[in-house]
């Protein structure tokens, strides 16, 4: 009785650990992007075709912009605000993702690579 007492309790247990898991894992996956004059941080994000995700965008400088122009998805960055912008990316490849709002004397050069697999 003891024995199939702890048996129970130790299936229970994975199932609980089981289902925590899945629920970790039911939402998109957030990266967080700090737009500074005229970098953005991180400036390469890796991503999986077809995962969700969730870019949170913060800048402190000046009014900005965040544009995937081969996902045609794109975002102002507001000081003091966090944007939300979502993507699924269908298909894989290295992207270009770009300020699209002038910010000022470097602003030609503020980009990065978004690399998805």
């Amino acid at each position: 009785m003891r024995r199939e007492r702890r048996l129970f309790l130790a299936a229970g247990l994975v199932a609980l650990a089981a289902g925590a898991g899945a629920l970790a894992q039911s939402g998109p996956r957030v990266i967080k992007v700090v737009a500074r004059r005229f970098v953005f941080t991180p400036n390469r994000i890796e991503l999986r075709k077809d995962e969700p995700v969730v870019f949170e965008l913060t800048t402190e400088d000046v009014f900005m912009g965040f544009n995937v122009p081969d996902f045609s998805v794109r975002s102002d960055i507001v000081p003091g605000r966090t944007q939300r912008l979502s993507l699924t990316p269908d298909k894989s490849g290295t992207f270009t993702f770009l300020c699209d709002v002038f910010c000022g004397e470097g602003h030609e050069s503020m980009n990065g690579t978004l690399v998805v697999t």
